[in-house]
């Protein structure tokens, strides 16, 4: 007898409907799947065979055949197990076989229960696309897939199983049960604990006001500075003072880190923008993405939030080259002979790096701590070309021991969100108003609304063609500046950018090569 049921496969971050057609007959006894199944899809063959027999199901010896539609699909993963056994026990009439508009995803465990799977969020969106009627996940992904069933307001019904006979219960009506349902909203009411606030850095005004710019316009930064100062703890508080995360940028975060399996068991949706800190020794792979079986890398698991490379020279060369596309087009694709995948990675760039090899640039007495060809040789393990994508550079020296002593209270996160926040609704009305689609942000304007939005006078234009030519400057580097001088307007207040603004955005410019004056 022939049983039909759907599943579903993951092809990056989103999901594909997948056929599960199986079929028992009589002849010699078999067990086959066809539809391109990787090697965890293989080996389910024991486990569904032996989690069905310890679940107290009779199983006769007969030729099966499973197929997995469409076949021109690689399916991958072990959440196959669940709904490849469901359409067996159907098959062998010992469970309705009328659950055409039933979704199902788990793994089996040899005793008969259900582990967790990768993907439950992309697969339930799916799903309301697909007119789906009811899923049936593993209990610790049920959570995750309602929240994409709430957003989408499709009226599909979710339900959590633990083990075989509970699914084979719930699909025969024997056991009845209300849906899984979160509360979105509930999610977003807790105010995030971030691990440094603004007021526990003492001095550094320069760096944090650097910053506050940066968080208004998604805008890359690279600190420069000894060991010490403090650039690792101003990198941990950004976050602190950016803008909450929307609910289209939760899915969308949430999508990433379900896929690469994640997401933690009690936060079912992202409600903080991530905070990624790879260490140097990452592999390309490992940052950009991909492997035998394409996994999002460090660039995409940053989406929305901060990719923060500390020690940025230490770096492999190749390892930063790789992240030049991915930081202009907001996105990685990575091309397999079968299929070539996307992964979103909108992230904003901030790295850390000494002046030195030896540490500070020079020691007490003024010296230079190495010779001007060593520190030649360190700071041009950055590319040019990487250094033009970095909008903002800034000097973060040593604390001054008056500074770390004092008593004056700084400024804390919570008031410099609120003007970030403000500078953002400023740009997003901005571009709204012109229907730039997908652009929210000074940080991705092109050339076009650079040219619209960043109009400078004949005074500032000549400032700004002098500083070109003083600091060697390229065509990238100067839309950098302009989109960071637009920000500074729009923190200020101000309808158009002014002199002010240009100069001090030609200032965070500084640590470009022609700087290195030994």
């Amino acid at each position: 007898m022939l049983s039909r049921l759907a599943a579903a496969s993951l092809v990056g971050i989103d999901a594909v409907k997948v056929d599960v057609e199986t079929n028992v007959s009589g002849g010699i006894p078999s067990f086959t799947v066809v539809g391109l199944p990787d090697n965890a899809i293989r080996e389910s063959r024991e486990r569904i065979l032996t989690a069905i027999r310890n679940s107290g199901f009779d199983m006769p010896p007969k030729k099966v055949t499973v197929n997995l539609a469409p076949a021109d699909i690689r399916k991958e993963g072990t959440a196959f197990d669940l709904p490849v056994a469901i359409g067996l026990l159907g098959s062998l009439k010992l469970v309705d076989h009328h659950f055409g508009d039933t979704l199902i995803m788990g793994e089996l465990a040899l005793d008969g229960s259900i582990r967790r799977v990768n993907g439950a969020l992309p697969v339930a969106i799916m799903a309301s696309r697909e007119k789906i009627r009811r899923i049936i996940v593993p209990l610790g992904n049920a959570a995750e897939a309602a929240v994409a069933v709430s957003a989408s307001n499709a009226g599909i019904e979710v339900f959590g199983v633990e083990t075989l006979n509970e699914t084979v219960a719930l699909l025969n009506g024997k056991e009845s049960r209300p849906p899984v349902e979160v509360n979105v909203a509930e999610l977003f009411t807790s105010e995030p604990e971030y691990p440094v606030d603004f007021a526990d850095i003492k001095g550094q005004q320069a760096a944090k006001k650097a910053l506050e710019i940066a968080a208004a316009g998604g805008h890359n930064l690279l600190m420069i500075g000894p060991p010490g100062s403090g650039k690792t703890m101003l990198a941990k508080a950004l976050p602190g003072i950016l803008p909450p995360l929307g609910f289209e940028e939760s899915l969308e975060t949430t999508k990433i880190y379900s896929v690469a399996s994640l997401l933690e068991k009690d936060r079912p949706l992202m409600v903080t923008r991530p905070f990624r800190n790879p260490h140097h020794t990452t592999s390309n792979v490992a940052l950009i993405g991909g492997g035998t079986t394409a996994k999002p890398g460090e660039v995409s698991l940053a989406h929305n939030g901060i990719l923060f490379l500390d020690e940025l020279p230490e770096f492999s060369r190749s390892a930063l080259e790789v992240l030049r596309q991915p930081l202009e087009d907001r996105e990685v694709t990575v091309s397999r002979i079968s299929i070539t995948t996307r992964y979103p990675a909108g992230f904003m760039l901030v790295a850390a790096m000494n002046p030195s090899p030896a540490g500070a640039l020079k020691d007490r007495d003024g010296n230079l701590t190495a010779s001007p060809r060593e520190i030649q040789r360190y700071l041009s393990k950055i590319s040019g070309p990487l250094l033009d994508r970095i909008d903002i550079h800034i000097d973060v020296p040593k604390v001054e021991n008056t500074e770390l002593f004092s008593a004056a209270a700084s400024e804390c996160s919570r008031n410099i969100r609120l003007r970030v926040i403000r500078a953002r609704e400023v740009q997003r009305d901005r571009f709204a108003a012109a229907s730039c689609t997908g652009v929210y942000t000074n940080a991705q304007m092109n050339t076009k609304l650079i040219k619209k939005f960043c109009a400078l006078s004949p005074e500032s234009s000549q400032k700004l063609m002098d500083a070109m030519n003083l600091l060697n400057l390229s065509a990238r580097a100067h839309d950098r500046i302009l989109k960071v001088s637009r920000t500074i307007a729009d923190l200020d207040g101000s309808e158009s950018v002014e002199m002010r603004h240009l100069v001090q955005g030609i200032q965070y410019r500084n640590l470009d090569r022609d700087f290195w004056s030994f």
